[in-house]
């Protein structure tokens, strides 16, 4: 397949790398606050607020579905309304002062589940705007999109995996001294914490990302516009948390959204001149099989979460001598851990394989993270047979991490750059905001999905807990095996279809 290799000069590429480095920055600074809540938001829920495991699972992946699915209007905020740059550092500020919220120490569900609304906010207008800053960045160069965009996505799990051992560990720290709590409020305020650092960098840096943008951002801030935005704002917490609060509404929600979204989609491609029809419908595609892989995914926050808690041997040992011991929560920083190992070797291989014009497509790489996603789930349900008194090996955990991460490193880590390699311009930063929306819909399904491992209140044995959970892991493993096959009969289409698509670039 050919590729699009654009040569610029050595001055141009200087200033893209620090447009880049600023962009990624404040990406990194973001997530450490995101997934430092995530690491701890599951258990807050069920150790904290005293839910069982259905609920829990439910409003987490409620929220998380309201974060993914927010992006679908920042996006066209960025792009017709306040600028992307713009709305991207008003975004930050509001999730900075989602996490302050959440730091106030409170039991009232209420106050909680509006703290969340103001992230589910902050977010919406952060994250579709970041990422379309770097497909700006390097738009028209497809070779150099696949491995900035994997650059990029270390960049997050950089502040994740740092965030993801530093919470739990602060909780854990603060409980004990003061045994009342309070340790879940200083974990979350430092979430807060992070995301102070990165716009302080963004307002440091600025000069480097000022001819980066949308055409609003070329103008006058109007004052008409940005009221009314914080307005939304403030209707769209109060809506958040009306929707946490009530399953059924939020079940409801979700699956509107999908069909919206679907809609609108079906829309622009029926309506989109035949040069841009391949490459939507390609898009489309790859994002209908991104839903299945988020499935998945939800389960490290979720059914893995809790798989960790009570049956998971917390200490690594080697030769009898155990060399250190984690928190429960400590244990997502692992996909991170290993997304920060894996992405330079994936991002060099893309680059030299783009040079040489025998890259794989991104749907080949896609079937091939779900074949790894499979391999992961099945070390979960396999570790069981040889559990001791209802634990499992630590190292386990490190192998199964591992594998899944390479799958989500081969998919959701190219999601965005299949986003801005397919789409038209004109489309970007709405796109960038349904492929979110596909996210977040899958995220609520993939908690779902957990609730098949959800354990009653008065059950405490691991010996019966652990069936529970490697049951569903086996399950997941089978359901990646499908979706392998899935993506692999659908190569000859996206073949077609990119083939299309580049021959009218």
């Amino acid at each position: 397949m050919h590729q699009s290799v654009t040569t610029i000069p050595a001055a141009a590429a200087v200033t893209q790398r620090r447009a880049f480095s600023t962009i990624a920055l404040i990406e990194l600074w973001e997530r450490f606050g995101y997934y430092g809540m995530q690491a701890l938001i599951v258990y807050f829920l069920v150790q904290r607020l005293g839910f069982d495991d259905s609920r829990a699972n439910l409003v987490w992946s409620a929220c998380a579905a309201l974060i993914y699915v927010s992006p679908a209007i920042g996006g066209w905020i960025g792009d017709k309304v306040l600028g992307t740059r713009r709305t991207m550092f008003i975004g930050a500020i509001i999730l900075a002062l989602g996490y302050a919220l959440m730091a106030v120490p409170t039991q009232n569900t209420w106050c909680i589940f509006s703290a969340l609304g103001v992230v589910v906010v902050g977010n919406g207008l952060f994250k579709p705007n970041t990422a379309n800053m770097v497909r700006k960045i390097y738009e028209g160069d497809d070779s150099k999109i696949d491995s900035a965009f994997t650059l990029y996505y270390m960049a997050v799990n950089v502040g994740s995996t740092v965030s993801m051992l530093a919470t739990p560990m602060i909780k854990d720290a603060v409980n004990g001294r003061y045994g009342d709590g309070l340790g879940w409020n200083a974990a979350f305020a430092v979430c807060a914490v992070g995301l102070v650092i990165g716009l302080l960098n963004v307002a440091l840096f600025r000069r480097t990302i000022g001819h980066i943008g949308s055409v609003p951002d070329q103008l006058p801030v109007r004052v008409d516009k940005l009221l009314m935005v914080l307005a939304g704002g403030v209707l769209a917490v109060g809506a958040a948390a009306g929707i946490l609060q009530y399953q059924s509404v939020a079940r409801a929600f979700v699956y509107l959204a999908g069909m919206v979204v679907l809609g609108i989609f079906m829309h622009l491609i029926r309506k989109s001149v035949p040069s841009e029809r391949a490459g939507l419908i390609a898009a489309l595609v790859l994002t209908l099989q991104t839903v299945f892989f988020f499935i998945f995914y939800q389960q490290m926050s979720t059914s893995l979460s809790l798989f960790a808690l009570r049956n998971v041997d917390l200490e690594f040992v080697v030769l009898g001598s155990a060399l250190w011991t984690w928190s429960p929560g400590q244990f997502q920083a692992l996909n991170a851990i290993w997304i920060m190992l894996l992405s330079p070797i994936l991002a060099a291989a893309y680059s030299v394989a783009g040079r040489s014009g025998s890259d794989l497509s991104i749907a080949a790489k896609f079937a091939l993270g779900f074949a790894m996603v499979a391999v992961g789930f099945f070390v979960y349900s396999i570790a069981g047979q040889f559990a001791i008194g209802g634990k499992t090996s630590s190292w386990v955990m490190i192998i199964g991490y591992g594998c899944y991460s390479l799958g989500e490193l081969l998919v959701s880590g190219l999601g965005l750059a299949m986003i801005a390699r397919y789409v038209p311009a004109r489309m970007g930063g709405f796109m960038m905001g349904a492929y979110f929306v596909a996210v977040g819909i899958s995220q609520y399904l993939g908690g779902v999905v957990a609730n098949y491992a959800s354990v009653p209140r008065d059950m405490v044995d691991p010996l019966l807990t652990l069936p529970i959970y490697t049951s569903l892991f086996n399950k997941l493993g089978f359901g990646a095996i499908a979706c392998t096959c899935i993506a692999l009969a659908a190569l000859p289409l996206m073949r077609r279809l990119t083939a299309t698509h580049h021959s009218h670039a």
